[in-house]
């Protein structure tokens, strides 16, 4: 291969996974088994719609079955192919890995511009597609669970647990076949927001260690920094919305698919978004400068850099004019292995797509275990703790001779709801992966960026359980 080709996906991912491993003494054989798919499916089936048949083709790719069920995002889109899916499923396994998610990686996709079809034919291409997935036991509850991603969301997920349990009647579990579920059909709450919810808790607990902070040049607070954003989509929105109102950050610049917007004084990601859904677009805002060429806007100056789109979307090419000292990777892949090979060695911080956005796996990991234990979170022991909690207030009161404050009150006095455990373990999860990810970093003279630190993670974990496994 030509090293002034650009590397593929895949490739990309084969790079940064083979730059881990060179760090790490393993059995023979071993790397090569957890660097590739475990098996791949293709599948072609056709449709009718009004007498007219459609043939659409799929994938479903599963990486690793060191812990199973394999979990992983059914996507549809058009540009999806056998390579793209591979290289999701790889980052799934390491990303599961990563957050301590008892799941190996798995992938999906769908040849499919879902904005071309109604909702009555894209319901009967999911179905369709679910049961050929099913037939070839690459669904199950126990084996092989799929959630949203690009082009899928609720609805698709309905559809494809509703298919699942018209063929398995008798499995008691069959809403666990799939997360990303609408809370009515065995959802939970929370899932929506969380992968761009755990890129906010990612970027909380970067700056709660300074001496990361300082490899960026940024002062220790995130408040007050300045954002900018790739794709107003539904982690790229949420990120922003959390980021904007609960850390007060400044979002300097929005990129979609029309073009960008530039504000150095700040966007209202809601106003944005409204803008968007009224118009199906960003060009014509009226409160920012509208830039045509809307990748450009990614070299643009600013703190943060979150690409929240597409793979590849920062490459050899524009690498160098990246002034971002900062780069949150909230999409999968959005970074290729030659641009961040240069990004690493010219002084910029790169938190990895495999880590950052690990919230939606972590989030659908709380929804596999609800539909398993059939209970909502919260349900056994919210009013237990807001009973306890007034017993507390009482005492209070009682011996110091004074009301307390209602704000006191209120915290001690509210047990907590599905979302508040969701939010807190989705928290807690965060935290713990990048403390994990950083003492590789410090400790081991050999690394030298976050991202390889977050592969050694993963792949010490993957092969230890094969190695106890004996297999």
């Amino acid at each position: 291969m030509s090293e002034t080709r650009e590397p593929s996906f895949l490739e990309s991912v084969y790079r940064m996974y083979d730059r881990a491993v060179a760090t790490l003494r393993l059995p023979p054989g071993l790397p090569e088994q957890m660097r590739q798919c475990d098996s791949v499916i293709q599948i072609r089936f056709p449709v009718e719609f009004d007498g007219d048949f459609r043939v659409y083709t799929g994938w479903r790719a599963v990486h690793s079955e060191h812990r199973l069920p394999v979990k992983g995002g059914i996507r549809y889109a058009l540009n999806v192919d056998q390579q793209e899916v591979e290289a999701l499923a790889a980052l799934m396994s390491y990303k599961c890995a990563i957050v301590d998610v008892p799941f190996g990686g798995s992938k999906g996709g769908l040849i499919i511009d879902p904005r071309e079809h109604t909702e009555k034919q894209l319901e009967h291409i999911t179905r369709r597609f679910t049961r050929e997935l099913v037939a070839k036991g690459f669904i199950s509850p126990a084996l092989n669970v799929p959630a949203p991603d690009m082009g899928t969301g609720q609805r698709e997920m309905a559809w494809i647990a509703d298919t699942y349990r018209s063929l398995e009647p008798h499995d008691i579990n069959a809403l666990a076949c799939v997360t990303g579920k609408p809370v009515t059909q065995g959802g939970i709450q929370g899932r929506v927001e969380a992968t761009g919810r755990g890129v906010q808790f990612a970027l909380r607990e970067f700056f709660r260690h300074p001496e990361d902070v300082k490899l960026a040049g940024l002062s220790d607070k995130l408040g007050g920094k300045r954002v900018i954003i790739q794709g107003l989509g539904n982690v790229g929105y949420h990120a922003a919305t959390f980021l904007q109102r609960e850390d007060d950050v400044k979002i300097v610049g929005i990129v979609e698919r029309d073009g960008a917007l530039l504000n150095p004084n700040g966007l209202s990601i809601a106003r944005v978004h409204a803008y968007m859904f009224a118009n199906g677009g960003v060009k014509g805002y009226p409160e920012a400068e509208y830039v045509e060429n809307g990748r450009s806007v990614l070299e643009a100056d600013c703190d943060i850099l979150i690409p929240a789109a597409l793979e590849g979307q920062i490459n050899g090419e524009n690498a160098p004019r990246i002034r971002a000292p900062l780069i949150a990777e909230a999409a999968n892949g959005p970074v290729t292995y030659a641009a961040d090979e240069y990004l690493r060695t010219h002084g910029k911080v790169l938190l990895p797509d495999a880590y950052v956005n690990a919230g939606g796996v972590t989030v659908s990991y709380f929804e596999w275990i609800k539909n398993l234990s059939h209970i909502r979170f919260g349900r056994l022991e919210r009013r237990l703790e807001e009973s306890r909690g007034r017993a507390i207030v009482d005492a209070i009161e009682k011996f110091s001779g004074r009301p307390a404050p209602a704000q006191i009150v209120e915290q001690l006095t509210s047990g907590a709801d599905e979302l508040d455990l969701v939010r807190s373990g989705l928290d807690d999860t965060m935290r713990k992966a990048h403390q994990e990810i950083r003492e590789v970093y410090w400790k081991r003279d050999e690394i030298e960026d976050f991202r390889t630190a977050a592969f050694v993670v993963a792949i010490q974990k993957i092969a230890r359980t094969h190695m106890e496994l004996g297999v």
